[in-house]
């Protein structure tokens, strides 16, 4: 019988990218047989097909590259599709929340961590700040049900710029700690290039924006242009230190005026993100699950356990305060944990610094 493992992993690109496409084609349709978000679909293909599963796939420049793509997508459509109107009437309760979803979660983790893994102070800040980031992975099904203009939604996605943005603070403070770098300077050199970043998006990009589409009403070139400033963003966030998940999310929400919910160009922009970029992101998480490791001994057991737990309980108890206090229903409370407790890209970040 011939030994066809000296065939994977696939490395052709030709072949990666076909099968690549064969997944995002099949999952949703497996997925919606099982009546599980077919988004779970494309990560477990992912564990499956990785370098840590069945290694069919080698983890090429591609995954990195659509990887970035991806997350970035989906901040930028979050922040495309907010409810501007909602989100100022929302804004106490979004702040809140988002203060809440970062607070709660450091607190808890870093007592848990101290405590159950006696891990030192530095680690502890550390892996609580997991803990506190979360990214929006579960927005593609907020969108598919047509459910993005809740005032919910509105709170969860505002929340989550705002606890990214705490939670990255923490890793440059971490980080600054550790190299020796925290001067009396540091502090105003952070200040002023967060500031300049800010300033450059909020303010410029809107008048760049209404020149070009003034000028300019074809459907490709306003696409082109769209993407092109999403990521001038994000990599204006990455070059100052911050994750450029961030910077693609403020775009999207200076150029939410610009780009009608009901227009071609958003059209076209929910098609390629949910076609290819976003599947594309979270195949690529799935080939970074390691499955092996869990049972490597009950070390990391333990600890998956307590991220695990700590996670999803810090992160439902900030939603519980946020329904409770503003006096919202039970639904909304559920909605706002969908969205707010996964991790994924501030995560990833706190991971690489650590």
């Amino acid at each position: 019988m011939p030994d066809i493992s000296q065939y994977f992993p696939i490395t052709s690109p030709t072949m990666i990218f076909f099968v690549v496409l064969c997944i995002i084609l099949l999952a949703p349709i497996v997925m919606g047989k099982l009546r599980i978000p077919h988004i779970v679909g494309m990560v477990l293909a992912g564990v499956a097909v990785g370098p840590h599963g069945l290694n069919i796939l080698a983890k090429d420049d591609s995954f990195d590259l659509f990887g970035h793509v991806g997350l970035f997508y989906i901040m930028f459509l979050a922040g495309l599709e907010m409810n501007m109107a909602n989100f100022m009437k929302n804004r106490v309760r979004t702040v809140t929340h988002g203060i809440m979803a970062f607070v709660i979660p450091m607190a808890m983790g870093f007592a848990v961590n101290r405590a159950v893994l006696e891990y030192n102070v530095m680690t502890s800040v550390l892996l609580a700040s997991m803990y506190a980031s979360h990214t929006i992975i579960t927005y593609p099904i907020i969108m598919r049900y047509g459910l993005t203009r809740q005032r919910s939604v509105t709170i969860a996605v505002g929340a989550t710029a705002i606890t990214d943005t705490l939670t990255l603070l923490v890793l440059a403070i971490v980080g600054g700690l550790f190299k020796g770098e925290i001067t009396g300077g540091f502090w105003l050199l952070l200040f002023l290039k967060i500031a300049a970043v800010f300033s450059v998006i909020l303010f410029l990009f809107p008048r760049v924006a209404r020149y070009f589409f003034h000028r300019y009403e074809d459907n490709v070139a306003q696409f082109i242009f769209v993407l092109a400033m999403t990521f001038l963003g994000a990599w204006l966030m990455e070059l100052i230190g911050m994750e450029g998940l961030l910077g693609a999310f403020l775009t999207g929400l200076v150029l939410n005026r610009y780009v009608p919910n009901v227009s071609p160009l958003m059209t076209h922009l929910e098609f390629v993100g949910n076609a290819i970029f976003i599947p594309y992101f979270l195949i690529g998480v799935g080939m970074l699950v390691n499955v092996k490791l869990l049972f490597g001994g009950l070390g990391a057991l333990q600890v998956a356990a307590v991220m695990i737990l700590v996670a999803l309980t810090s992160k439902w108890v900030a939603s519980f305060f946020t329904q409770k206090l503003f006096g919202m229903r039970g639904v909304e409370r559920e909605l706002i944990y969908g969205l707010s407790n996964a991790q994924a890209g501030a995560t990833l970040a706190a991971v690489m610094v650590g």
